[in-house]
């Protein structure tokens, strides 16, 4: 898939001690066939001087899926959970009140998220 620039997407990391999260960024430019330079929304430079702008390989990118509204999540969904400025993979695994979920992620870490919203662009969302 070809991006261009300005394009909301996601990219992947597969090494943070989680199986699977996403951070949130725009394209800048393409670089080569394969590559694109991209700033993240979430993470900042290592002298935080501003945001974060990486060289990414296009099939760690994918498109930023929309925003879905959802009226709740039921036992043993499969959500996305924002944390750490990025999108985890887990699972609701106990729901604690009318807006706490008790969480398991990939890593098999249990997360209690209190004061959620229902969008997916919120704490906690569908799985994309």
């Amino acid at each position: 898939m070809k991006f261009k620039r300005g394009d909301p997407i996601e990219v992947v990391d597969m090494g943070s001690g989680f199986l699977v999260s996403f951070y949130d960024g725009n394209i800048i430019s393409r670089v080569g066939k394969e590559t694109y330079i991209m700033i993240f929304r979430t993470l900042l430079e290592a002298d935080q001087s501003g945001l974060l702008r990486e060289f990414v390989k296009a099939d760690k990118i994918r498109l930023k899926p929309a925003d879905v509204l959802v009226s709740g999540f039921d036992l043993g969904e499969k959500v996305d959970v924002f944390a750490n400025d990025g999108w985890w993979v887990g699972r609701i695994i106990s729901k604690i009140g009318e807006t706490e979920y008790l969480l398991h992620l990939a890593a098999r870490i249990r997360i209690s998220f209190t004061r959620l919203l229902t969008f997916c662009s919120s704490g906690l969302g569908c799985c994309k």
